[in-house]
């Protein structure tokens, strides 16, 4: 499996379902391959972030460098336990805990409100001031009866998400 040219063994492909938590079935881990293999344009055994750049929905995508940050440099398993975030099969909690890795910039296991205000930025971009985010921000913070002061762990995304109907899902096709 470490070279990307060859094809995937029924183990391989086995191995690769039991990393991802059975979210894919096995003919869209086969999918999943041959699309890493067209990203790998030199057959290195992973995907650096320009690989990933070349995928017109990714690029375009304003949290983009923020993924990239967590994409880079992933092998074929790691690649597909990434995107098991967004089977249709993953939990909400799985797919909360992806949303947390976006916002917490500096993986200190924290989401503060200037995580929040960066990830703001980067999806506001110049349609609003900086002080026009710190605002409304202070706002949502307030109503939800927090503060700027305040950080959130994985488990307050699960509280503050998990009723919220989050839908995050990517079909695979299979041949």
């Amino acid at each position: 499996m470490g070279n990307t040219s060859s094809m995937l063994t029924q183990y391989d492909i086995e191995e690769v379902q039991e990393h991802c938590n059975n979210l894919f079935s096995q003919q869209e881990i086969v999918s999943l391959y041959k699309r890493f293999c067209q990203l790998d344009r030199n057959s290195k055994g992973f995907i650096s972030a320009d690989e990933f750049l070349s995928v017109p929905e990714f690029a375009v995508n304003p949290l983009s460098l923020r993924l990239l940050r967590m994409v880079d440099g992933l092998n074929f398993k790691d690649f597909v336990s990434f995107l098991s975030a967004f089977s249709s099969h993953a939990s909400l909690p799985q797919k909360i805990e992806l949303i947390f890795k976006v916002y917490d910039s500096d993986c200190n296991g924290k989401v503060s409100f200037n995580d929040v205000l960066e990830v703001l930025r980067d999806l506001t971009g110049s349609f609003m001031s900086e002080e026009q985010r710190e605002q409304v921000l202070s706002h949502v913070f307030e109503e939800a009866g927090y503060t700027r002061e305040c950080s959130f762990l994985l488990g307050d995304f699960v509280k503050i998400l998990g009723n919220s109907g989050l839908k995050m899902e990517v079909e695979v096709p299979v041949d």
